[in-house]
């Protein structure tokens, strides 16, 4: 009978999904305008029947817009694969013909000199509607298209209501590149009888799946870094509008329900006001009372957080507005048989409809409330900086141009008010310097984001945390600050910054030199390093000081000797040329290499560098995310090329490769001929840079001898709660926080950092043991070693002293196992320093100092 009654549940599901048409979605009562095209009479299908692509989606957008004069669609941006970001406006066409002052107007809610006298009754509430930030959590795409026509089409007195009273930001997919690949991928599988079977290929993506953009990033982990193309895009347009409200689309596992905001009430970001839950659980009501209408299932208050300001549920949240996560259980595909019976693709799409719609009727029910409290947000800024011991944050490098730049670029476009220093001061031990620093004052309208980005914090209410738990950028970048009180800012800012210039630097000398050097501490030295390299010029590295009487050249200046290839002149001077404009750092003429100090230049301490051919194991247990940043890096930053290394290509000739890199991995399906060719390949001479589970595989294989320390076996009385299981477990979770260690600045993976303490970001328990030489080891945590973010004290002990690098001998060869991520979401560009030494110099580091 059991059977029977599965059966039956099967095909009434299916049927039901056969025979989805436009009033599956709509609701009732309203009157729709034929000149409005539908999707179907567009694209040929209706919402549901197939996955959307997003080409196909911006064809039905582009000719919805054509239709209505209720919408203006706007390109924002580019993805990676040259894809169009786009937004809908959407309004009365009165407000869309004045949409400019209305603009305006709304943004001197966010701007205290003026907003007191703004009459907030007569005001349209500004709502963002975002979809399909995960390219495979693809129901709120494919209900953009039905929002589109909702809004475009439908007649009524609800409806002028609504767009009378609101600027509507349509935001079809924060992701066109992974919308785009995962709907190939599920359309290329559906069968014309629908197969909910979950066994099916259809629901089984292969590596590294649809979720991230082209490189790999979860896209909505960047709101916050501003790395990639889509998020600048995005971030600039809402800065533009400073929304009341922001919707964030996404799914979970097949079995679940629906959630809604608010999360866990525990895990609220402390700068987010508490009328901003209130806010939340208003519209909460909304969302229930529209899905119960449709029989859904629902819940709040549970699973997601509100901490991570980088996500676009919480982004809103420092910036005055109200940002609300959605997460619909995931049908992967077009059918799949889950807990109740059969999901389809057409009941999740219509659950993120139905609450789009949930979200406009909150939004007006209560819009002014909203916008007072927009209003109140940045009003009470200067009330709160009042209060701050803290007046002012400075940070700066003198050495590295190219980290100050790009901190500096984050934070304008984030519209937080910085300047550039206008003398130079002391401070903390550290000394900044007039034309290399910048100060962000906390008396601002954006108090909470800058006090957010800038803190540090290690107390927190609760142990659980969704996502990281600290992003403090100046120690992401690795870059000397401080914070100031207000007796330091006397006369110390200059004028405020509007947009910050990219650097460049200069020629020192003349040209015909006996050589060139270009000191360590630029960002992109190693970029100007491989221009050369890559077209055959011989280049080497001071391992030893040299000093010519003019200026100190300190270990890991790279050296371009010119006699020894002078017909190669030529091009290594035009290069020049490229190297000061385009990679920052600055090229030094040698007339001579005597030294007056320390080595000269044709010294047999020196290490001719080769350049790197590299290969990046991808593919089966390989994270997606932390190869996807390597690849970032090097293609889009240092302009090197990379070979994406399938793993089931690790039994093949690998001797084209110099360098293979093994970001965190769980290879298990490695076979032992294939960990042989590795470790035959690393013992003829190569190289290999891995981290985490990659570096600990490498242990677990016996390519290296690096011992991993165990987990002491904790002594219990044999009685626990069962209701305290998942919090305790969770409170063992290092999540992402950031963690002090000495570096050896003597040492190759050293040269070129400032400062012996070095901020690195962990996000697992891993630990390596010490090695019995202690070369080997020449970073390791320091003794107290945690500056923000949580971590449970039983972890913290294991890391306190533990090594971050080991350096191991493997026949010719070597590896380098860093136990931390050095490339974690492409904003952590003090460790980027780290691995592109490993890269770059790892092979001259002395076999004595390795175990």
């Amino acid at each position: 009978m059991k059977k029977i009654l599965s059966a039956l549940l099967i095909l009434v599901s299916l049927f039901s999904f056969a025979q989805v048409d436009m009033s599956y979605y709509l609701p009732e009562g309203l009157s729709y305008n034929p000149e409005i095209p539908t999707p179907k009479e567009v694209l040929g299908f209706h919402p549901g029947e197939w996955h959307v692509s997003h080409d196909q989606m911006l064809y039905y957008m582009r000719e919805v817009a054509e239709a209505s004069d209720r919408i203006t669609i706007k390109e924002i941006s580019r993805s990676y694969e040259g894809r169009p970001l786009i937004h809908l406006t959407i309004s009365t066409p009165e407000n869309l013909a004045n949409i400019d002052q209305i603009k305006a107007e709304h943004k001197k809610l966010t701007d205290p000199s003026v907003s007191g006298s703004l009459n907030t009754s007569d005001m349209p509430i500004v709502i963002w509607l975002g979809y399909n930030v995960h390219g495979n959590e693809a129901s709120s795409g494919n209900a953009a298209l039905l929002v589109a026509y909702y809004l475009a089409a439908a007649n009524g007195s609800s409806i002028d209501e609504l767009l009378s009273n609101s600027i509507i930001i349509l935001d079809p997919c924060y992701n066109p590149d992974g919308m785009h690949r995962f709907s190939t991928w599920v359309n290329m599988h559906r069968s014309h009888v629908i197969n909910p079977d979950t066994n099916d290929r259809e629901y089984s993506e292969v590596w590294p799946g649809g979720r991230t953009n082209h490189y790999w990033f979860d896209l909505n982990r960047d709101w916050l870094p501003l790395a990639h193309p889509e998020s600048r895009g995005r971030i600039a347009r809402f800065h533009e509008w400073k929304p009341n409200i922001l919707t964030d689309h996404h799914e979970m596992g097949t079995n679940s329900t629906f959630f809604f905001q608010p999360g866990i009430p525990s895990r609220k970001f402390p700068w987010t006001p508490d009328k901003n839950v209130e806010l939340t659980h208003k519209m909460a009501d909304h969302h229930a009372k529209y899905l119960d209408e449709i029989g859904t299932l629902y819940y709040s208050e549970e699973s997601f957080d509100d901490f991570y300001i980088g996500k676009g549920s919480t982004y809103p949240d420092v910036n005055g507005g109200v940002g609300i996560l959605f997460e619909q259980a995931s049908s992967r595909g077009h059918a799949q048989e889950n807990d109740f019976g059969i999901l389809t693709f057409p009941m999740g799409v219509r659950n993120q409809f139905t609450v789009s719609l949930s979200t406009l009727s909150s939004g007006i029910a209560h819009r002014e409330e909203f916008l007072d409290y927009q209003k109140d947000f940045y009003e009470s800024a200067s009330d709160l900086a009042s209060k701050d011991a803290v007046k002012a944050y400075i940070f700066g490098s003198s050495k590295d141009p190219v980290k100050n730049y790009e901190l500096a670029k984050m934070l304008v476009q984030h519209e937080i008010d910085i300047y550039p220093l206008a003398k130079d001061i002391n401070k903390n031990g550290h000394s900044f310097k007039s034309g290399n620093a910048y100060v962000v004052p906390m008396n601002q309208p954006q108090y909470r984001l800058a006090k957010g980005i800038f803190e540090t914090r290690t107390t927190f209410t609760d142990s659980l945390f969704y996502d990281v738990s600290t992003w403090t950028m100046p120690l992401a970048y690795n870059l000397p600050y401080a914070a100031l009180s207000s007796k330091d800012l006397s006369g110390i800012m200059g004028d405020k910054i509007i947009s910050v210039n990219q650097p460049t630097a200069e020629f020192v000398g003349n040209k015909g030199a006996y050589a060139y050097a270009i000191e360590p501490y630029g960002y992109y030295g190693f970029r100007a390093a491989n221009r050369l390299l890559s077209k055959g010029i011989v280049v080497q590295m001071l391992n030893n000081s040299h000093n010519d009487g003019n200026r100190i050249y300190p270990k890991g200046t790279i050296i371009i000797p010119v006699g020894v290839q002078e017909n190669r002149r030529a091009y290594i001077e035009q290069t020049i040329d490229k190297i000061t404009t385009e990679d920052a750092v600055n090229v030094y003429s040698l007339t001579t290499g005597l030294a007056k100090m320390g080595v000269d230049i044709g010294s047999r301490s020196n290490s001719t560098l080769e350049e790197p051919k590299i290969a990046l194991l991808v593919e089966g247990g390989v994270s997606s995310y932390e190869a996807g940043e390597v690849w970032h890096l090097l293609d889009q930053r240092y302009k090197m090329k990379v070979t994406l290394l399938p793993i089931d290509r690790l039994g093949r000739n690998l001797s084209r490769y110099n360098r293979i890199i093994i970001p965190n991995a769980f290879l298990s399906s490695v076979s032992d001929s294939q960990k042989k060719n590795l470790k035959d390949w690393v013992s003829q001479g190569g190289l290999i840079i891995a981290w985490k589970n990659g570096g600990k595989w490498l242990s677990d294989a016996e390519i290296t001898n690096v011992k991993y320390a165990s987990r002491d076996n904790e002594q219990t009385d044999g009685f626990k709660t069962y209701e305290d299981l998942s919090a305790e477990r969770g409170a063992q979770v290092t999540g992402g926080s950031i963690f002090e260690a000495r570096i050896d600045l003597t040492h190759p993976l050293g040269y070129g950092i400032e400062n012996e303490r070095i901020p690195l970001f962990r996000n697992h328990n891993l630990v390596m043991e010490k090695s019995k030489n202690g070369y080997a080891n020449p970073m390791v945590y320091t003794g107290s070693p945690l500056l923000s973010g949580y971590v449970s004290e039983e972890n913290l002990d294991r890391f306190k002293n533990a090594p971050a690098v080991t350096i191991s001998n493997v026949g010719r060869g070597k590896v380098i196992t860093l136990a931390d991520n050095p490339n974690f979401r492409a904003f952590w560009y003090g460790t980027n320093k780290i691995f592109m030494n490993a890269l770059f110099f790892g092979k001259s580091i002395s076999r004595n100092a390795a175990e």
